[in-house]
């Protein structure tokens, strides 16, 4: 696991930055996206670049259920404004939120991803370690699933909607063993809130308890951390400080 420390969101998102375009130097064709607000500076740099996207194809992690793609706090208009529109890619897939059968909609899924392996996955980490929707206790093999959400993950999404109230209790996600076949992953997590998770991570038991730390058992991740974020880490001697 090969760690950046960067001082601030901004600098991070041009690190970030160079891995999607080392990833598109080494002819990566499929590219697993994150929603969030973590990921944000990465599609800003990406936006402000030369880079296309046109004839490669994404996937994202989840959707609310519940929520069309036109809603404004989908899943698919988040992508839409921060990506897509400016940077369009030749097939962008995010679950249907509004899907009538679920067991169909995530079997749909996981053949989207069966067939167009992912060649670099973009990750954010939730305060409770969950990566994508998969909550503490998600089986190491899931695969794309119906989920429901925590009321520590709902309280964090609250901000983004008019009331707790408003924020769907369901989504669809890519499972952790679908996360865990990309060939390479990429983790972003800033922020004091996130230290706790970074380190347990990085550097406690592989647990179902803490669902980011199946990333110990992938063959190629990147985590880029700012200060506060890295602060609970104790061997440092891995992390290169930018």
């Amino acid at each position: 696991m090969k760690i950046i420390e960067v001082k601030d969101q901004q600098a991070g998102g041009k690190a970030g930055f160079n891995i999607f375009k080392e990833a598109l130097a080494d002819n990566a064709q499929v590219f697993g996206l994150a929603t969030g607000s973590t990921p944000i500076s990465i599609y800003q740099e990406l936006v402000a670049s030369d880079v296309d996207f046109s004839d490669k194809i994404s996937i994202n992690l989840d959707e609310y259920q519940g929520l069309a793609g036109t809603h404004d706090q989908s899943y698919r208009y988040f992508m839409n404004q921060n990506l897509f529109n400016a940077k369009p890619f030749k097939e962008s897939y995010v679950p249907n939120g509004l899907a009538e059968n679920i067991a169909e909609e995530t079997a749909r899924y996981n053949n989207i991803i069966a067939n167009h392996p992912i060649d670099l996955q973009l990750l954010g980490l939730g305060q409770n370690g969950h990566i994508g929707f998969n909550e503490p206790g998600t089986p190491f093999d899931s695969q794309t699933h119906a989920v429901d959400l925590t009321p520590s993950t709902i309280a964090a999404n609250a901000r983004f909607f008019a009331n707790e109230n408003e924020v769907p209790r369901r989504a669809i996600s890519m499972g952790i063993g679908s996360i865990l076949k990309s060939k390479k992953i990429l983790l972003v997590a800033y922020g004091e809130n996130k230290a706790d998770a970074v380190a347990a991570m990085i550097e406690g038991p592989v647990t179902e308890d803490m669902p980011a730390s199946a990333l110990q058992t992938h063959a190629d991740v990147t985590v880029i951390v700012d200060h506060a974020a890295a602060s609970k880490i104790k061997n440092r001697e891995n992390i290169t400080v930018l």
